[in-house]
């Protein structure tokens, strides 16, 4: 196997054996970083990436990027200037996005388990809060009449289906997410109106899907049901957020999403929703779609060793940084991620299968195994590629008492 040889497609290229990143050999990054391990992000592919997905789906959807699949405050003004809105699951991410030039009614805030004092922050900068049960719905309302303010919010439905072969599935049955679509119409007759600014729906039935058929068939059953639960409301329909699931391939098998069909669907189905709904704006929030494979995760080989005819890398990054690179953030099978030697991409030879592993004294500190990575030295650099979500954000390990991994926006 070819150690450039990838399952997933190379965006960054490749000039005399080095991996580049933002026009620059990856030698001369780290050196210019100062230390590994790091992750760095491409403005080049983020811009990329934005424009694909613009080309395809309709030019009236407005795209919101998701701040959880990266909240690096650099990453977040990069995108500012980009797409439409944002959309935060915490007061640090609503901060982070209050920074930015995007309008505070641009930003979006959800999750189950907001707390009081973030709804209050939500709600004194003007921030559109999802609202996620009843019981979150009277906080907002008594947090208003605190303020002398009047919240500007969305319900969020739980659907009674699922984003289907999703790898995280938010919809259908008993789900911590949203309110069930029954009990949406009862609670839309029993909004006051004066204490609330009530401004439509978001549904978000599943994430990182690759196929876009079945996209489509969970934005169509969205708009079906959204259309019923609109005979209920008393006040127009400003904004339906259709939520997201697109994917990015990341394992051996994975396909590649078909950008061209989920565009071509998405318009016939938007066409007819407009019909219904023709002042209401239709919103996509997508995280890892826009900036997964814009970053990419930096370690350096420290030691080789030989253990009973296997070969392994030590590197000085590992679990603690990138938790889902070593398999531990709910694979059932562990797989590796896409990885390269980035200051010899290409061996002369026929590389031989390695293991790369952490400094951590854990067996689970394993960032690859059997790779063709086998012409790597001490002193190498290690990429681990489709790391620009939810590596460094999603490590509940904290750093267990080593220094934390920089990161560059190039």
């Amino acid at each position: 196997m070819n150690a450039l040889e990838h399952h997933v497609p190379l965006l960054f290229p490749v000039v005399n054996n080095e991996l580049m990143v933002g026009g620059m050999p990856i030698t001369r990054l780290a050196a210019r970083v100062g230390r590994t391990p790091f992750y760095v992000y491409d403005r080049a592919i983020i811009k990329q990436r934005v424009k694909a997905l613009r080309q395809v789906l309709p030019p009236e959807v407005h795209v919101h990027y998701a701040i959880k699949a990266n909240p690096m405050p650099a990453v977040v003004q990069q995108f500012a200037a980009l797409i439409d809105g944002f959309d935060v699951a915490s007061a640090r991410e609503m901060r982070i996005a209050l920074d930015t030039p995007m309008p505070a009614s641009h930003i979006s805030f959800a999750g189950p388990g907001k707390q009081r004092s973030e709804l209050s922050q939500a709600i004194a900068a003007g921030v559109v809060i999802i609202v996620e049960s009843e019981a979150e719905l009277e906080l907002i309302i008594q947090l208003g009449q605190e303020l002398a303010l009047l919240p500007q919010i969305m319900l969020r439905v739980n659907p009674p289906f699922e984003l289907k072969s999703s790898r995280m599935k938010m919809g259908g049955g008993a789900k911590p997410f949203g309110i069930d679509a029954e009990q949406i119409p009862t609670l839309l007759a029993q909004l006051p109106n004066d204490k609330v600014a009530f401004l439509g729906f978001h549904v978000f039935a599943g994430s990182q899907n690759l196929n876009a058929a079945e996209i489509i068939e969970s934005i169509t059953q969205t708009i079906a049901l959204i259309r019923q639960l609109s005979r209920h409301c008393t006040v127009p329909i400003k904004y339906i957020n259709l939520g997201g699931g697109f994917g990015i391939p990341y394992f051996p098998g994975d396909q590649l999403l078909d950008l061209k069909k989920l565009g071509t669907e998405f318009t016939k189905q938007l066409t007819q929703a407009k019909t219904d709904f023709p002042q209401t704006m239709f919103i996509v929030e997508l995280g890892r779609a826009l900036i997964g494979e814009a970053g990419i995760y930096v370690t350096q080989v420290t030691y080789l060793k030989e253990s009973h005819g296997q070969r392994f890398l030590i590197t000085d990054g590992g679990l603690h940084h990138h938790l889902n690179a070593t398999g531990n953030m709910g694979q059932l099978v562990r797989k590796n991620y896409p990885l390269l030697v980035a200051n010899r991409v290409v061996s002369d030879n026929e590389p031989s299968m390695t293991n790369v592993v952490g400094l951590l004294c854990s067996p689970r500190d394993i960032l690859a195994e059997n790779a063709p990575l086998g012409h790597a030295q001490a002193g190498d650099l290690i990429a681990i590629l489709q790391s620009g979500a939810y590596g460094l954000t999603a490590s509940p390990l904290g750093f267990l008492g080593h220094e934390p991994p920089l990161e560059v926006l190039v």
